[in-house]
C-alpha cells in the first residue's frame, strides 16, 4: 500500500467531522469522494476540528492520512504550507466560512472544492415553514443562512450539488453560473440483488436515520402520532422498526410492544435491518438533498413509502420505487397496500433497481467530476477572473473573518 505523500498530486479533504457511513448518508457520500480520487492515485488526507468519535472509519486502514486541526489557530496556515495540496474539499459550508480564507492564502493555486452535501438553507427554510404551519415558498430562502451559504459557493472554485432540484434553485432562484456547479449525486455500484428476500420472506415496517438529523426525528414523531396507529388498525399484527444512530432517552421513550413500535437504536447493519423487512417508511415532512435511506433501500430490494419531499430529485422520471403520500391518511392507505399486494411489492422493487442503475451509476459518475476537475485545474485562472462575485466576496471575508479569527486566537492565548 502506498503512503500519503508519496504521489504528486495531493488532496485535502476538511471535514465537520469524521466520516461514519453507517451512522449517516453524508459519512457514505464522503467515502464515495474519497474512492474517486484514491482510484485515481491522489494521496489524500482528512483534516478536522470535531472531536474524535468511536464511530468513524479507520482513515489509515484506507490509506488516507488522518490530522486533526484547530479552529481559529495559524497552526492551520503552517499545516497546509507543508502540506500543499492541489485540491482541497470543504466539507458543508461552515468548513469553507472557517478555512476557506487560509486555503486562499496559504495555497493560491489550490482548487476549492465546496461539498453541499444538501443545501442548508432549503432544509433550514422548509423546517421553518412547517413550524409555522404553512406551505413552504421560495422568498422564505432568504433566510441568513442562504447569505452564508450561498457566498461561500461564490467563494469557491466549483460546488458538488447532489440534486438537481437544488441545481435548478441555485441557478433560476439564486442566479448562480452554472460554471460554479457540478451535479454529483450518491454514486453507487448495482448491488448483487438475487439474495435478497422474497416478499413472503420478510415482514414488519422499518424506518432508519441518524436522530441528530432534525428531519428524521421529526418524521419518526410523525408515525408515533399519526401514521402508525392507523396502519396498525389496518394491519394489527405488523410491527415498526426504528432504527438509527445517535438516538437519545427521547427516542427510546416512544418503544411501546404494545401498539408495534420497537425502537431498535443503531444498526450494526444497515443493509441486514431493510432487507429483511417488507416495507420501508420515510414520512419526511423537510429535509433537503437525497436521502440515504431510500437510496439504500432501492439498493436492498426494499420498498418504500415516503413523501414528496422525500422523493425530490431520487428517480428523475423514472417510476418510484414504491408508493408516495403526502398525509398521514395517505401515507398508512400507501404503506398498508403496499405491504399486502405482492405483485405491486414487486414492480417497486424493480422499480428502485431501476432507479439506482440509472441515477446512481458510480463508474461514469465519477469519470464525469474527474474530468471537471481536470479542466477546472488546466483553465483555473481565467475561471476565477469570470467569477467577480466570488473574488469580491474573498476579499470582505478576509477582511473580516481573518482578523476576527486572529483576535480570538490571541483571545484564546490569555
Amino acid at each position: 500500500m502506498s503512503h500519503p505523500g508519496s504521489k504528486s498530486e495531493r488532496l485535502l479533504i476538511i471535514g465537520s467531522v469524521w466520516p461514519e457511513p453507517n451512522s449517516s448518508a453524508a459519512g457514505s457520500r464522503m467515502l464515495q469522494l474519497i474512492e474517486i480520487f484514491r482510484e485515481n492515485s491522489w494521496s489524500i488526507a482528512f483534516a478536522s476540528a470535531a472531536a474524535d468519535s468511536r464511530f468513524a472509519i479507520d482513515l489509515k486502514s484506507i490509506d488516507v492520512q488522518k490530522e486533526t486541526i484547530e479552529l481559529n489557530s495559524s497552526s492551520f496556515d503552517n499545516f497546509i504550507k507543508e502540506l500543499q495540496p492541489q485540491i482541497v474539499i470543504f466539507d458543508r459550508f461552515m468548513t469553507e466560512e472557517q478555512f476557506g480564507w487560509r486555503v486562499a492564502e496559504n495555497c493560491p493555486e489550490a482548487l476549492r472544492i465546496l461539498d453541499t452535501e444538501d443545501l442548508h438553507c432549503l432544509r433550514h427554510a422548509r423546517q421553518t415553514a412547517w413550524k409555522a404551519r404553512r406551505q413552504f415558498s421560495l422568498p422564505d430562502l432568504n433566510n441568513d443562512i442562504a447569505k452564508r451559504e450561498i457566498a461561500s459557493i461564490y467563494r469557491s472554485d466549483l460546488s458538488l450539488i447532489i440534486s438537481k432540484y437544488e441545481i435548478e434553485l441555485l441557478k433560476e432562484y439564486f442566479k448562480v453560473d452554472q460554471s460554479l456547479l457540478h451535479y454529483l449525486p450518491f454514486m453507487l455500484e448495482q448491488a448483487e440483488n438475487s439474495d435478497y428476500p422474497d416478499f413472503s420472506s420478510r415482514k414488519h415496517f422499518i424506518t432508519i436515520g441518524n436522530f441528530l438529523h432534525e428531519p428524521n426525528w421529526n418524521s419518526v414523531q410523525y408515525l408515533k402520532e399519526k401514521i402508525w396507529p392507523l396502519i396498525r388498525k389496518q394491519l394489527p399484527q405488523s410491527e415498526l422498526h426504528v432504527y438509527g444512530a445517535y438516538p437519545s432517552q427521547k427516542v427510546f421513550a416512544l418503544h411501546n410492544e404494545k401498539e408495534g413500535f420497537l425502537v431498535k437504536g443503531r444498526a450494526d447493519s444497515a443493509e441486514d435491518v431493510i432487507k429483511n423487512a417488507r416495507v420501508l417508511l420515510a414520512p419526511l415532512r423537510f429535509g433537503a438533498g437525497l436521502k440515504g435511506k431510500l437510496v439504500d433501500a432501492m439498493n436492498f430490494g426494499t420498498p418504500s413509502v415516503t413523501t414528496g419531499i422525500g422523493a425530490e430529485a431520487m428517480h428523475d422520471q423514472l417510476d418510484w420505487s414504491g408508493l408516495v403520500a403526502d398525509s398521514a391518511e395517505g401515507i398508512s392507505n400507501a404503506a398498508t397496500r403496499l405491504y399486502s399486494d405482492e405483485a405491486l411489492w414487486n414492480k417497486s422493487q424493480q422499480n428502485g433497481f431501476k432507479i439506482i442503475e440509472s441515477v446512481y451509476p458510480k463508474k461514469s459518475l465519477g469519470q464525469e467530476f474527474i474530468n471537471r476537475v481536470a479542466t477546472l485545474r488546466s483553465g483555473i485562472k481565467e475561471h476565477r477572473l469570470n467569477n467577480f462575485t466570488g473574488s469580491m466576496l474573498m476579499f470582505h471575508t478576509v477582511s473580516g473573518t481573518k482578523y476576527m479569527s486572529k483576535w480570538i486566537e490571541e483571545k484564546n492565548k490569555l
